[in-house]
């Protein structure tokens, strides 16, 4: 198989002052891609498995999934939970007398110490977290969670008095190792807590709390350290790799193989080829389908995939010539059409709608490519499969 005329497989980038995401073909340096997030907390799971804060406008090369780093595009959260590293601050509260904050500790997934809470009710220890202020919308709770004693066996989350009758995180699931359990819940009103309520078989039981979040959405993000204050983490942009010599093209092949978090809050996201107006190539993710949608300035082609789930890995291709066009999803060909005009004077690769300026993508990227070429039928299956 040919090189392709841009190839991103997350593996360099640049802070500071000018942040960069370097792609890995054109060597010369017009495939790489403007990078911001201007302020506030941000974090990354690192190579050797522990979190770290980055710095702004830095990209985050997350490795989460283990055997290599992606891309990891976020929208803007607010961690709306005060202390949430520190089981010894005065907004962890013990209502109902029913555990104890030891002096042991364990090592807490940033590589600190965090210290170890002894559960005393096998009922149910409630852990309340106080201090919260949030009104009536779709939250998502989550947090780190270590069974030190092997005890656990089941429990509750709640947001306020929220949650009764909704699926709550499988505590049977955690063990000596830290696991992040999360819940989504949609509140009613204003709330000034969180109820973290695991139970456990025994006279007592030992666990670790660590990384406490709570943040307006349908789904949880990466990890928004507090201390006095809620903490707002800024969204990721990624735009403008390429260029119209780079993108001088009149076929090709587009290939995107990313993971798409969930429903974005304003409904969708996208991934764009184009001019920066109307002629375009873009995959537009909706709640449960892939859309693909070719523009040349005056008509619009829609290729739908349906079926996909919200936070799963996929890959995506779509080959285009004149009067013809083919997509492709997780090593299958989708749809063919025979008739259509392929767009021009594309110049620009955007995590984003074609200017740049919105429907940013929300989720990992392991990979992204343009070709000057059609790939044939055999090529664009292997590319696309999982």
């Amino acid at each position: 198989m040919t090189n392709p005329k841009l190839a991103l497989i997350p593996s360099g980038y640049k802070g500071g002052t000018s942040p960069t995401v370097y792609s890995i073909l054109p060597s010369d340096g017009s495939g790489d891609f403007d990078f911001d997030r201007a302020n506030g907390y941000a974090s990354r799971v690192r190579k050797d498995g522990l979190i770290e804060e980055v710095s702004n406008d830095t990209p985050r090369l997350d490795w989460s999934d283990g055997n290599c780093p992606n891309l990891l595009l976020e929208p803007q959260r607010t961690n709306s939970i005060l202390q949430s590293n520190d089981p010894s601050g005065a907004n962890w509260t013990d209502p109902l007398s029913r555990w104890n904050l030891l002096t042991n500790t364990t090592t807490a997934p940033d590589g600190r110490n965090v210290r170890i809470i002894e559960l005393t009710e096998s009922g149910g220890s409630l852990i309340r977290l106080s201090g919260l202020s949030i009104s009536a919308e779709t939250y998502t709770v989550s947090f780190y969670i270590k069974d030190i004693d092997g005890n656990l066996s089941g429990g509750t989350v709640d947001i306020g008095d929220e949650g009764s009758g909704v699926p709550t995180p499988d505590f049977n699931d955690v063990g000596s190792d830290w696991v992040r359990l999360t819940r989504t819940i949609t509140t009613t009103g204003t709330k000034t807590y969180v109820d973290l309520q695991p139970n456990f078989t025994g006279s007592t039981n030992k666990v670790a709390i660590w990384g406490v979040q709570v943040e307006q959405g349908s789904y949880g993000t990466s990890l928004i350290k507090t201390e006095a204050s809620a903490v707002t983490r800024l969204k990721d942009e990624c735009i403008n790799a390429g260029d119209s010599d780079l993108f001088n093209i009149t076929e090709g092949t587009f290939f995107v193989d990313a993971n798409n978090f969930g429903t974005p809050y304003l409904g969708y996201n996208m991934i764009t080829l184009s001019d920066g107006s109307s002629n375009l190539v873009r995959f537009i993710y909706e709640s449960s389908r892939i859309r693909t949608s070719v523009e040349n300035g005056s008509s619009q082609q829609d290729y739908f995939i349906t079926g996909v789930n919200d936070n799963e890995r996929n890959k995506v291709a779509i080959t285009f010539k004149e009067n013809e066009f083919k997509v492709y999803h997780n090593g299958v060909l989708k749809d063919t059409d025979l008739i259509g005009v392929v767009p021009t004077n594309l110049d620009r690769l955007n995590f984003a709608s074609q200017s740049g300026t919105s429907r940013h993508f929300e989720g990992k990227v392991y990979d992204t490519r343009v070709y000057d070429r059609v790939l044939t039928e055999a090529e664009a299956i292997e590319l696309t499969t999982l």
